[in-house]
């Protein structure tokens, strides 16, 4: 009796973890009603643009945008824990800068802005499905028990967007996130990264410093695209397909909240080789495109947009 209350419990708990991560994707996954015409066209995927936002009104803004990024593949290292990434991600957000804003020249004399991002109108601006991550040492069997459900969340909004970066060695952008694990003895508020410490990617096109043991890596800017707004409009919308971005000098903090207070911290980091240092770990987004509209009129670029919804 002792062992089958035991399963029981296990198998009880397992489900609540595989539920939670699964109710928590779909919740930040739920598209808008069907009643709701939708952009089209270049602007496809747009509709959550915050064209309407006090940042993206502001008046001294030289220059505003959306900007709508898949993720094809990849995956990470942390240590010897390799992971891949099991389907597309999406990130979302409305982009500014003023005229006088901040700027990065590059190695080649050339300068780039550095925009500013404000939050997409549904507040989500990651989108990923769970990960089903082997613990170390043991057969993934049983998933949410003999693996960890890792959910990939932000930890604060996407900075230093420079996207005409693309092919020189400086990150695209900076992008705090914590991963979520989800397990039946871990309970559903284990975390390696928080909003106060994340985990910070700063991915590029070009080839990366990193400290050792990790070695430069190189990734690859794909083809860019600029295509005119279909209506005659100021708009114009960038696109970026087939990159690959790198980012290896990257640290991970430790696990917190993990089993009853915080009791399995321990038992994640040793596992998982958590706290880890930079140069010894490895995020490599592949098949990376992105639609980027941008305009110096905010309210030409919002009637751009409408134009295409059906």
């Amino acid at each position: 009796m002792a062992a089958a209350s035991l399963f029981h419990r296990l198998k009880h708990r397992a489900a609540a973890a595989a539920a939670a991560a699964f109710a928590l994707v779909a919740v930040a996954a739920s598209p808008a009603a069907a009643s709701t015409p939708q952009p089209s066209g270049p602007y496809a995927g747009m509709g959550t643009c915050p064209v309407a936002s006090p940042q993206l009104q502001n008046p001294n803004n030289a220059v505003v945008g959306c900007v709508v990024a898949t993720i094809g593949g990849g995956g990470f290292t942390v240590g010897s824990t390799k992971v891949n990434f099991s389907s597309p991600m999406t990130v979302k957000f409305g982009m500014y800068w003023a005229a006088d804003g901040p700027t990065v020249t590059f190695p080649d004399e050339t300068t780039a802005a550095l925009f500013s991002t404000a939050t997409p109108t549904d507040g989500t601006e990651l989108s990923a499905s769970p990960l089903n991550v082997p613990i170390p040492g043991l057969a993934n069997f049983w998933p949410g028990v003999t693996s960890a459900i890792v959910l990939i969340e932000p930890a604060g909004p996407v900075t230093a967007f420079a996207p005409l970066s693309a092919g020189e060695n400086y990150p695209l952008f900076k992008l705090p996130i914590k991963l979520h694990l989800l397990n039946a003895f871990l309970g559903l508020n284990c975390y390696v990264g928080s909003t106060s410490s994340p985990i910070v990617l700063s991915p590029t096109a070009g080839t990366t410093s990193p400290p050792p043991p990790n070695r430069p890596a190189t990734g690859d800017p794909g083809s860019i695209a600029i295509t005119a707004d279909p209506n005659g409009y100021g708009a114009s919308v960038i696109d970026f397909a087939g990159a690959t971005l790198v980012d290896n000098a990257l640290s991970v903090p430790g696990a917190h909240g993990c089993g009853i207070l915080d009791s399995a911290d321990w038992i994640v980091n040793s596992l998982f080789g958590v706290p880890s240092a930079p140069g010894h770990n490895t995020v490599t987004l592949t098949g990376v495109g992105a639609a980027i509209a941008v305009d110096t009129s905010v309210s030409d670029l919002t009637t751009a947009i409408n134009a295409t919804r059906k």
